[in-house]
């Protein structure tokens, strides 16, 4: 698998965000990643999914990846769903059946993603393995754009790489939180191949430089 770089929305100058989506876009990133937050899952607010709705509208073309950092994300899956979301993550640490929401992610025709924050072990996706199709480990706490990496996550991508070989599952691992050109390469080299950054990208003056390097590290 290529490495694809998806730039966080979270990280853009929201007074331009038409332009900086486009910008984001004509740079050569694989997707828009679109941080969703509640004030109870995470210490912020983000967008809503007019948000959503807004970015299909401005790039119809450009791949949207929706990250839903909620408390009950069930309550609004269908809602961003109906707004274009075409990967919908959810939280291991959310409270709802994630194996019943999983499928139903599915069953909307939009890919699924279970997202484990940085204190979350990861044997504890053991029983998802094969019911998802993107693994995501957080590199930061959710909430904030431009925090510095944490360097267990390399372990931890080490980990899950084991564990979907031995449950020969069909899916991919996703870094989201400070990637950057020094860590990006260990990464894919231990199995991660979906990356997600925010101020790598949308902070360069030279994005479209800035994701280059990132996938040719």
């Amino acid at each position: 698998m290529k490495i694809e770089i998806l730039p966080s929305l979270l990280a853009a100058d929201l007074g331009r965000l038409a332009e900086e989506t486009r910008r984001a876009e004509a740079s050569g990133a694989d997707a828009l990643h679109i941080d969703i937050m509640d004030p109870h899952f995470v210490p912020n607010m983000s967008f809503g999914p007019s948000i959503v709705d807004f970015c299909r509208k401005t790039c119809p073309t450009f791949y949207r990846n929706v990250h839903l950092m909620m408390s009950r994300p069930d309550l609004y899956i269908q809602m961003f769903a109906d707004s274009g979301a075409q990967t919908i993550q959810v939280h291991f640490e959310s409270d709802c059946d994630l194996h019943e929401q999983l499928r139903r992610i599915r069953s909307m025709g939009v890919k699924n993603a279970i997202v484990i924050n940085p204190e979350t072990p990861a044997e504890v996706l053991i029983p998802y393995l094969r019911q998802i199709e993107y693994v995501v480990v957080m590199g930061v706490h959710p909430g904030y754009s431009g925090q510095k990496y944490i360097p267990e996550t390399t372990e931890k991508v080490a980990v899950l790489a084991e564990m979907i070989a031995g449950a020969e599952a069909d899916c991919f691992i996703q870094v989201d939180g400070g990637v950057s050109t020094a860590n990006i390469a260990e990464l894919e080299r231990l199995g991660a191949g979906v990356f997600v950054a925010g101020s790598a990208t949308f902070s360069s003056d030279d994005p479209l430089s800035a994701i280059k390097a990132l996938k040719t590290v």
